[in-house]
């Protein structure tokens, strides 16, 4: 009973939030037009990188989802300084995560988010604007230019959208790793000992390091850190500890550090991860360190997060649960229901069928069609997110389909 005890009661705190953030990611993606995102972003100078941080801060996209747009930016005439802030700062953080943060870490820590997202995205980008400006990173080819789509239609035909990218789409790209999250903090709620990092807080920094080379290379998305983050809070880990873990996991994975070695170059990819693993650790420090901070932060944390009991949580909030849970299935449903009819109707016919890995989101599947329609030979592509598989038509060399899954960032499977 205390696991579902824990469970529900961190998903009560982030619920009415969560419903929050993925509403405000629904206006983005139906009502901001999509060429704003290219149209600043040529200049190598602070403006450019400053605009495409401030750009990519609201959007809700993670670690693997920002990697096509962040392409599609760089092919679209963005700089590699412009493109580099905004691979940066994009997954740290969105409207969504900001929500939740505040409603299961307290509003320093949904503030000091974004803040941090920008300057490290500001550090990262300069620094790769100044290299960019010598000379001293080798052009890239870039043939295929990918353009933005935009939502068209009346109003009525937006707000359709919003709806659907907010509670479907985001649904199906995060909500794996949102329960995944959960249910991890679920498990350190009632598993470790209330003071089991008090033991190892005579070492802060070296915690840091630790929680950065467990972070850096795996996925976890902005706003499934949370709450593992909030759990590890509550058993004693300090607020710059806990910060390491928001900043530096959602910011990179393997799958990223190969994309921006092989899209931007590998000076470009060695900035863009130094300015994460420094910046993280920067700010990380100066919260525990700063005199009052780490208090400040630790006071502010909402102590529901972790000890909201059963019945202590209002209608409100059981209707928001229900409601996410609800959608949540929903989209996982029709997921995997549009994966076995993908199967069942390319069953007969004369497909090419190539496995694809890596791929954790819509923006990545979207992505790999993009990318595989240009082949030379292929008529049409459709992709299966659910079982990682491309169906491809036409007369395109097998060889050439596997160069550009890698091109594009994923791995080919056996």
């Amino acid at each position: 009973m205390a696991y579902v005890n824990a469970f529900l009661s961190m998903l009560h705190a982030m619920s009415p939030y969560l419903l929050l953030g993925f509403l405000l990611a629904g206006v983005l993606h139906a009502f901001v037009p999509a060429s704003i995102y290219s149209r600043y972003l040529s200049g190598m100078g602070w403006r450019s990188v400053t605009a495409a941080a401030l750009f990519g801060i609201p959007l809700p996209l993670c670690s693997c989802g920002v990697l096509p747009t962040a392409v599609s930016l760089r092919r679209s005439g963005a700089s590699r300084a412009a493109s580099t802030a905004f691979l940066i700062a994009t997954p740290q953080t969105g409207v969504d995560s900001i929500a939740a943060t505040w409603s299961m870490m307290g509003l320093p820590f949904a503030v000091l988010r974004p803040v941090a997202a920008l300057a490290t995205a500001l550090c990262g980008g300069l620094a790769v604007g100044a290299l960019e400006r010598r000379g001293a990173l080798n052009d890239t080819t870039l043939n295929e230019r990918y353009e933005f789509g935009s939502v068209r239609g009346n109003f009525w035909q937006k707000v359709k959208a919003t709806v659907r990218y907010g509670f479907f789409e985001m649904m199906q790209n995060i909500g794996r790793w949102l329960l995944l999250g959960l249910v991890v903090a679920t498990l350190i709620t009632v598993l470790v000992p209330d003071d089991f990092f008090q033991t190892y807080a005579r070492w802060p920094l070296l915690n840091m390091v630790v929680i950065v080379l467990v972070a850096v290379p795996m996925y976890v998305c902005a706003t499934g850190s949370i709450p593992i983050a909030a759990a590890l809070m509550l058993k004693g880990l300090s607020p710059g500890c806990a910060l390491v873990l928001l900043m530096a996991g959602p910011a990179a994975n393997v799958a990223s550090v190969l994309v921006i070695t092989q899209a931007f170059g590998r000076r470009a990819a060695v900035g863009y991860l130094a300015s994460i693993i420094a910046g993280a650790i920067g700010f990380a420090l100066l919260v525990d360190y700063w005199p009052g901070l780490s208090e400040t932060f630790v006071s502010a944390m909402p102590h529901h997060a972790g000890s909201m009991a059963h019945g202590a949580a209002g209608w409100f909030h059981w209707v928001c649960s229900t409601l996410l849970l609800a959608m949540l299935g929903v989209a996982t449903v029709a997921k995997y229901r549009k994966s076995i009819q993908l199967k069942n109707s390319n069953k007969n016919m004369e497909k090419k069928i190539f496995k694809v890995s890596g791929m954790m989101c819509n923006h990545c599947k979207a992505a790999v069609e993009r990318g595989l329609a240009t082949v030379p030979g292929v008529t049409a592509v459709t992709v299966d997110l659910a079982q990682g598989i491309a169906y491809v038509e036409g007369t395109p060399s097998d060889d050439d389909i596997r160069n550009k899954v890698t091109e594009l960032g994923y791995e080919n499977g056996d």
